[in-house]
């Protein structure tokens, strides 16, 4: 006998209706087929027609179409994008045209400039963090605070002035540098910086009043061109989990609260764990009341924009 006041409730007099009436959301022409070759096309073509299958479609075609309208397709990078040798990946992307401009968190920046001056990057922390060597490479902060230091009546920002000083110096490895690469084909870069959050602040002749010139002037050049993805464009969170989507949501109310328009746009967020800010801030929020579709697309960044570059160049006319 149970002690509880409270009976179960009955389902005899529950109302059942048929399956086929009910209809459902999967049905088996959703399902995924067998690859049967076809290179990466073929595979995509496998995938089941549900969910984030579906969406890795859609970025692909969105991307395509921009490409095609000369659409601004913006790229923001978090620093493991880079120091998970993406930059190749990427270069060639931007020679292609599925890159018309870059935004880069600090981290992003410093493991690209280490890669064009030392062909390698991402000391171990743990190792070096006890003796209080983390992020006292001699190379990186002198060049990075030499590169800061701007000629009289200079204009450039934090991404220009990195790619002008990589290709003052002519590194060996500049060709796996996405700085250097974009720089030396006018491609706009922006490096976005948090005071403090970046090794070479450390450097004994970082200049905060020139760090935070620069990063404020890429802010308004990220902000022009944001501008460019209405009506086609295409917006990328690669990456940074909170610096980059609070970056792009400003700039995205800036640009409407100047009067420009901005609607009808993609925004896509890639990233091997789904964050509350881009969810909100890069995937949502964006687009409310103004038309266009935010994606989210989870795996890990050395696998998922090596195969959305494969499926885009297997797409060119």
């Amino acid at each position: 006998m149970s002690k509880y006041a409270c009976e179960p409730l009955s389902f005899q007099g529950l109302k059942t209706i048929s399956i086929r009436a009910r209809g459902g959301k999967v049905r088996i022409e959703h399902f995924a087929k067998p690859y049967s070759g076809g290179g990466v096309a073929g595979l995509l073509d496998s995938l089941p027609h549900i969910l984030a299958a579906d969406s890795l479609r859609a970025v692909v075609d969105r991307l395509l179409e921009a490409r095609a309208r000369k659409k601004m397709i913006l790229w923001g990078l978090g620093g493991h994008v880079i120091k998970c040798g993406l930059a190749p990946i990427l270069i060639d992307l931007m020679n292609r045209g599925y890159a018309t401009a870059f935004a880069m968190n600090g981290a992003a920046a410093i493991h690209d400039f280490e890669i064009a001056i030392a062909g390698q990057t991402s000391e171990d922390v743990e190792a070096v963090l006890p003796d209080g060597s983390f992020g006292a490479a001699e190379e990186t902060g002198r060049e990075i605070s030499l590169a800061g230091t701007p000629p009289d009546n200079d204009s450039a920002g934090y991404g220009e002035a990195l790619g002008r000083r990589l290709e003052e110096i002519a590194p060996e490895f500049g060709a796996c540098s996405l700085l250097h690469e974009a720089y030396r084909a006018a491609v706009p870069v922006t490096i976005h910086v948090a005071v403090g959050t970046d090794t070479p602040h450390t450097y004994p002749g970082a200049d905060g009043a020139l760090i935070g010139r620069h990063t404020h002037h890429d802010f308004r050049l990220l902000a022009a061109l944001v501008k460019e993805i209405h009506d086609g464009g295409v917006y990328l969170n690669v990456g940074s989990a909170v610096l980059l989507p609070e970056v792009f949501l400003k700039a995205v109310s800036v640009v409407r609260n100047l009067g420009h328009p901005l609607a009808n746009f993609t925004t896509v967020n890639f990233d091997f764990l789904q964050h509350y800010r881009p969810r909100v801030n890069v995937v949502e929020r964006p687009h409310a009341r103004a038309g266009g579709h935010g994606y989210s697309i989870t795996g890990h960044h050395e696998i998922m924009i090596p195969l959305l570059a494969a499926a885009l160049i297997e797409r060119e006319p």
